[in-house]
């Protein structure tokens, strides 16, 4: 969901998207051929008795199964007419940047001034379009540009793999085979639906796709017309973009009325078993304060009925931040503490306006 861009590793994290929060099918068979020799480059797929030159068998397999879906033979033709494995494509879903640094490290590559001060920009250049769909949908506009700016750098980094190559091979590499099996049927519908054109379907090296970086089950299930125009158009469309991204925040349960939190101070001894999303611990803000839990500035919080729960996403460093339900709306979308983490603080940069909690 998903990602300045400063080198190559850094496409990793802009171009990963939102690709872990839809559901899941049941997965393909597997290529039969037994375990070979890996050449280099394919230790990775040799390990799971899987070698890149079964792929165009496994492609056939692929075909097949879009028939069965319904997929027309023509759009079977035009997406898979230079489909093709793509090993770079097994290495980023592999290396991917932000399990390795720390969250100080993350922030400063993806997040550095320049990049707010470009969503400023952006949000004053398109504050009439972002008005109308934050108007429409309930959704502050600079949780908009800040998803727009971090997903493709306000549309600049779309990424060039073709789409439906990039699925193939993820689902051929087979550890989350069912995922991007449905991803790449989604992908097809789009073209049998005549969304789009096969040769429109360009993306990053996960299979997400246009300024807001949706994988293809996103683009069917939120991709909104913000121009009405009777297209859905995330590539080149702006309107689209703005609208699809709040329309995705709204139906996944943004509140309107909350911000997204806080960085904050833990007390002497805090017990760290309330720590976590999935804790059934959840507090309000006040109950929170009385634990003695404090603003990063060590300010006291105000009083609060909000829910919250307080996380802590590097236990190298040992920041923590105080997280409403928005925060979890904007986990559904990447589900990495950093990525949320840097889309709330990039919103607040925008808006120039600290996060505070719903008093």
């Amino acid at each position: 969901m998903r990602l300045s861009v400063i080198t190559l590793a850094m496409g990793v994290i802009m171009l990963t998207s939102c690709a872990s929060d839809i559901n899941h099918p049941a997965p393909l068979p597997a290529p039969t051929a037994a375990p070979l020799v890996p050449k280099a480059g394919q230790t990775t797929l040799a390990a799971q008795g899987r070698n890149p030159d079964e792929f165009p068998a496994y492609v056939q397999q692929l075909k097949d199964k879009a028939r069965q879906q319904g997929i027309s033979q023509a759009t079977i033709d035009t997406a898979f007419a230079n489909a093709h494995f793509i090993d770079r494509v097994i290495s980023s879903d592999r290396n991917q940047l932000e399990n390795k640094i720390t969250l100080d490290d993350y922030l400063k590559r993806v997040l550095p001034e320049s990049k707010i001060e470009q969503g400023k920009v952006q949000y004053q250049q398109n504050a009439t379009a972002l008005q109308q769909v934050s108007s429409r949908y309930g959704v502050p506009a600079q949780y908009i540009v800040a998803l727009w700016g971090m997903e493709s750098n306000f549309g600049k980094l779309q990424g060039k793999e073709d789409v439906f190559s990039a699925l193939a091979t993820l689902a051929f590499e087979g550890r989350r085979e069912a995922f991007f099996t449905q991803e790449l049927l989604a992908a097809l519908t789009i073209v049998d639906q005549g969304k789009a054109t096969s040769d429109m379907m360009k993306g990053s090296w996960a299979g997400a796709m246009g300024q807001s970086q949706f994988m293809p089950s996103s683009y069917l299930r939120y991709g909104a017309d913000g121009n009405n125009d009777g297209k859905i158009d995330i590539w080149s469309n702006t309107d689209d973009v703005f609208a699809s991204v709040a329309n995705y925040l709204s139906t996944e349960g943004w509140k309107s009325a909350e911000g997204w939190g806080q960085e904050v101070k833990l007390p002497s001894g805090f017990d760290a078993s309330q720590l976590g999303l999935k804790n059934p611990q959840m507090h309000s803000v006040s109950e929170w304060q009385q634990q003695g839990i404090v603003s990063a500035d060590g300010k006291p919080l105000p009083t609060s009925v909000t829910r919250a729960w307080i996380i802590t996403p590097d236990d190298q460093q040992g920041r923590a931040f105080l997280v409403y339900d928005n925060f979890r709306t904007l986990m559904h979308w990447n589900r990495s503490y950093y990525f949320a983490i840097s889309i709330g603080m990039m919103a607040d940069g925008i808006a120039d306006n600290p996060a505070k909690p719903i008093e």
